[in-house]
């Protein structure tokens, strides 16, 4: 056999080089006997205000550390901005009081003919001529009103126009959270930006609420996680606790918003210009730091409030997702489906205790304390103070009703022998819901399960969790 030819001396290198980087920062002049290849990097074009989309590097200049945090509070205040109007309406649906016997006092409207005139003599003796022997004559004017000692009119219900406050929204004509969005925007008093009042102060709440927490609970996980503590893992109750000590370290923030969203937006009657001013005379009048932390009426809401938020979004679904046929281990990195459909199914259940307590916290919040003026809200509030969470339940379940919004009733003529030109109002409706106020109790529950359902379907077809105002709805 012939040994067969070798291609090793036939390879010959090449005359010119390939050339990606011109030498020295230079360009390149093209020569057409040397042909070069060369790739320019794309230049980096700013998203928001100049700034790059990678998180992870921190920022090279002062001025581009300061522009990043300026973008992040812009991006959290706008987010919380249209959450707002929906929160200031569960807000004054929550602490409306809505009294079982609205409708029981006379109208204040004065009888009168058929249009509106004043009856003749002769008239008078035609009415008492043909009136059946025994039945007294119907009364043309009604019966005086009821005046204290200074000389004003007593109120005597909240359905009476003539001695209702300018600056009170008539109770009962707004049912949904949209509704009294939409009556708090048409009334006199408020207006326009009325539904975004406390903004401020609810994004300085949500800001701190996210940077406190995660170092509350670095500081229990590292307390309890040391080995003279013997234990190697977090309790499952550490989360609930870390939110707990935030919510409780932050609940002059979460009272002064409350009572800024609930005071009327006339200036005649405000109590408070501002988040400063408000949790100054507070602090002056309502017992300082130890009246607003731990009186009763806010301490216990507090904790109540912030324990069960925290147990239905941190172990309620743990404990759910079993139950719902995915396997005991059903984890958020490793079935985000199965979780988020968890997690919603946990705040739809957990929405049965946490609006209860949240309601009456709310209530509890908007009554003054110690040498502090009451405060004149937008809506109609309990004239008697409360004496704390048990006695609000009790109070809102056995002396308001939930049939909103409420029917007044309609007068109609009833012509007839004997009766001619008479005015008989309609019996109000009987229905279950006049007779029970834990309706009162559940003010927002549409519009929450709407956001959890919202949650649900961003986290389930964006892919990544969702976390702001919205899930706080």
């Amino acid at each position: 056999m012939g040994t067969s030819p070798s291609l090793r001396d036939l390879y010959s290198p090449p005359a010119h080089s390939w050339t990606f980087v011109p030498p020295n920062g230079a360009p390149s002049k093209p020569n057409p006997s040397s042909p070069s290849y060369q790739w320019n990097a794309r230049p980096s074009s700013p998203h928001i205000l100049h700034l790059s989309l990678d998180a992870g590097t921190p920022p090279a200049h002062i001025t581009l550390f300061f522009r990043s945090i300026v973008v992040s509070a812009l991006m959290h205040y706008s987010s919380t901005a249209l959450a707002m109007p929906l929160e200031v309406g569960k807000l004054l649906l929550q602490i409306q009081w809505v009294p079982r016997d609205a409708l029981s006092a006379p109208s204040d409207t004065e009888e009168q003919g058929d249009d509106g005139e004043d009856l003749s003599d002769t008239t008078d003796e035609e009415d008492s001529y043909f009136v059946d022997p025994g039945v007294g004559p119907t009364p043309k004017y009604p019966a005086p009103k009821l005046v204290d000692d200074d000389g004003y009119v007593v109120r005597t219900s909240v359905m009476e126009e003539g001695t209702r406050p300018e600056y009170i929204i008539p109770v009962g004509t707004a049912k949904s959270t949209w509704a009294m969005v939409k009556r708090l925007v048409s009334f006199r008093g408020e207006g326009w930006f009325s539904p975004w009042k406390g903004l401020f102060t609810t994004c300085i709440h949500d800001v701190l609420l996210l940077s406190i927490q995660p170092s509350v609970d670095n500081v229990l996980s590292s307390f309890f996680l040391s080995p003279s503590r013997g234990f190697y893992r977090p309790p499952l109750w550490l989360p609930v606790a870390s939110h707990v000590v935030t919510g409780f370290v932050l609940s002059p923030l979460d009272l002064v918003r409350t009572r800024l969203i609930a005071q009327s937006s006339m200036p005649r009657y405000k109590n408070y210009t501002g988040p400063l001013d408000a949790l100054s005379q507070i602090l002056v009048h309502e017992g300082g730091l130890k009246g607003v932390y731990f009186h009763p009426h806010l301490l216990l809401p507090t904790i109540l409030d912030t324990g069960l938020r925290a147990f239905t979004h941190v172990l309620l679904p743990s404990l759910i997702a079993p139950y719902l046929g995915f396997g005991p281990h059903v984890a958020a990195d490793t079935h985000p489906i199965a979780w988020a459909l968890a997690e919603v199914l946990s705040g739809c259940l957990g929405l049965l205790v946490t609006l209860p307590i949240e309601t009456v916290r709310r209530r509890l919040q908007v009554q003054t304390r110690g040498a502090a003026k009451p405060l004149r809200t937008c809506v109609e509030t309990r004239p008697v103070p409360y004496n704390g969470v048990v006695d609000a339940l009790w109070h809102i379940l056995t002396e308001e009703r939930s049939d909103l919004p409420i029917r007044r009733p309609r007068k109609h003529r009833r012509d007839g022998p004997g009766g001619s030109g008479s005015d008989e109002a309609e019996e109000e409706s009987d229905s279950r819901l006049r007779h029970t106020g834990i309706g009162q109790l559940y003010r927002g529950l549409g519009m929450r399960l709407a956001a959890n359902t919202i949650v649900f379907l961003l986290a389930s077809f964006g892919g990544e969790e969702v976390d702001g105002g919205w899930a706080e709805l």
